[in-house]
C-alpha cells in the first residue's frame, strides 16, 4: 500500500486552476491536483498535488503530498512524497520531503531536510534536534 509510485508531477488531470489575476488570502485545503498561477497569502494543506506556476506566488506554509514550484514561495514547504523546484522557482524558506528535485537556475534560500517517507506524517513525533545522544 505504501510502496505505490506516483509519476512525476504533471498538469494533466487538474482538479482546480487559480489564474494569474486572482489574489487569495486565508487557508486553503483541497483534494486532487491544483495549479496556482495567482497570488496566495496563508497556509495550504493537502495530501495531494500542488503546482505553483511561473506567475504563482505563495506567502505562507505549504503541507502537501507533492509540490512542483515554478514561481515564488515564501514559507515552509513540507511534503510527504516529493518537491520539485523548476528552473524559474524562487523559494525563501525551509523544504522538508523524502525526495527533493532542484533544477539548475533555482533561487533557494533556506534549509533542506530530506526525510524518510512516512505513511502518516502527521502522527510522526518531531525529533528534538538540540539533543543528540553520543555513542561511547
Amino acid at each position: 500500500m505504501w510502496n505505490r509510485r506516483r509519476q512525476p508531477i504533471g498538469r494533466k488531470g487538474l482538479t482546480a486552476f487559480i489564474d494569474e489575476d486572482s489574489e487569495i488570502e486565508g487557508r486553503y485545503s483541497f483534494k486532487g491536483t491544483v495549479m496556482l498561477n495567482g497570488r496566495f497569502k496563508g497556509d495550504i494543506t493537502s495530501t495531494d498535488t500542488l503546482i505553483i506556476g511561473e506567475r504563482g506566488s505563495v506567502t505562507g506554509d505549504i503541507r502537501a503530498g507533492q509540490v512542483q514550484i515554478s514561481g515564488e514561495v515564501v514559507g515552509t514547504i513540507v511534503c510527504t512524497e516529493r518537491v520539485e523546484l523548476k528552473r524559474t522557482a524562487r523559494v525563501f524558506g525551509d523544504v522538508e520531503s523524502p525526495l527533493v528535485m532542484v533544477e539548475e537556475g533555482v533561487l533557494f534560500e533556506g534549509h533542506c531536510r530530506m526525510t524518510k517517507a512516512h505513511p502518516n506524517a502527521e502522527e510522526t513525533p518531531a525529533r528534538e534536534l538540540s539533543v543528540v545522544p553520543l555513542k561511547r
